[in-house]
């Protein structure tokens, strides 16, 4: 670990080094003379404003035929999408608004059947997410909004993507997943980590609630699946990552704050420490355009690896991905997530010793 990262677990989740990474550390840009992506397609979730908009906005810069946004709110989209033309010349049809509703599994499983007729996909960056102040039960599935969202849901369309991905691209240059990860997965208390079942218990309404502990735990989650999907799925069918870029002002995602009177101090805490998006979605792309198989199941922040939530290294960290994924699978089952990992796996066509 030591040799991997140029930073402990420990000490990057500590908030003096998050203030030195906030205030000191200016990610990398990616620009033209590094990566020209002229000629490939890519998918941005939650691009209709914020880090996600900058993300496309910055995937265009580099060359980028197509791109196809999912937003919950299309009209939103469409929006964003003449904002991004503004000043280019792209082909009718080079932006793409697709629905695509994170809270619901038929809207996630519809949006990747879309996908899969695409004539073709190299990039995919999973950004759509949630911060829910209050506990929010979601209607369709039962569970917390943050963790349907930050992590059954992703973890649900970025499993239905891998078959496409690998279909659409060789193995001597492999498609990219790269999951919008955050620094609060290494400062969650994960509280609910011994409980077993695991899931149910993020649901339980009558434990205690803190909106920016559930937001890091649902991160922490999406950490651990990443370690683990990375041991089944082997690089040649997808490189998949995650990228960190740091606490980002108009971000959107503290949008349950705009009617509360936090709102004030939360808009000075962003105000002071928050980095621009176009700053925070150069670690984004980055992650998604310029690091290689290295990075496969790692996280990218600054341009380079970076630890993981220290739990995700321990002996326990591994008991609990391995019980997440269990009941991950149990809970995804309906889209026989299980099998297409099973199918794409380093052990798929190998014969029995």
């Amino acid at each position: 670990m030591a040799s991997t990262f140029d930073v402990s677990p420990e000490t990057y989740a500590s908030m003096s080094h998050w203030f030195k990474r906030q205030l000191f550390e200016t990610p990398p840009e990616v620009s033209p003379r590094d990566v020209d992506l002229t000629g490939k397609t890519a998918i941005v979730t939650g691009a209709n404003q914020g880090i996600g908009l900058e993300i496309a906005r910055q995937l265009l810069d580099l060359g980028l035929k197509k791109l196809v946004i999912g937003v919950r709110d299309e009209a939103k989209g469409r929006a964003a999408a003449i904002e991004l033309l503004q000043g280019r010349r792209l082909p009718p049809g080079a932006i793409e608004v697709w629905g695509l509703d994170m809270l619901s599994y038929d809207s996630v499983v519809s949006f990747a059947h879309r996908v899969s007729q695409l004539d073709q996909l190299e990039i995919v960056v999973l950004n759509a997410g949630i911060f829910r102040l209050e506990r929010t039960i979601n209607k369709s599935t039962g569970h917390e909004e943050d963790v349907q969202t930050n992590y059954l849901s992703l973890v649900l369309l970025l499993i239905l993507l891998l078959p496409v991905l690998k279909a659409k691209n060789m193995a001597r240059s492999p498609g990219k997943i790269t999951i919008v990860s955050s620094d609060a997965a290494g400062m969650s208390k994960f509280q609910e980590q011994d409980a077993d079942p695991l899931l149910p218990a993020l649901d339980d309404k009558a434990a205690n609630w803190e909106g920016q502990e559930r937001y890091g735990t649902s991160k922490l989650l999406g950490q651990l699946f990443l370690a683990e999907i990375a041991k089944r799925i082997p690089p040649s069918v997808a490189v998949i990552n995650g990228a960190c870029p740091g606490l980002c002002r108009s971000s959107g995602l503290a949008r349950d704050a705009q009617s509360s009177m936090i709102r004030y101090p939360l808009g000075i805490y962003f105000w002071l420490f928050g980095r621009v998006p176009s700053v925070g979605a150069r670690v984004v792309v980055n992650a998604a355009v310029k690091q290689g198989t290295v990075s496969h199941g790692q996280v990218i922040d600054g341009g380079r690896l970076r630890p993981m939530a220290q739990l995700v290294y321990t002996t326990k960290g591994e008991e609990v991905a391995k019980r997440l994924w269990r009941e991950t699978m149990d809970e995804l089952s309906f889209a026989k997530v299980e099998s297409i990992v099973e199918e794409l796996s380093d052990k798929a066509g190998k014969p029995a010793k």
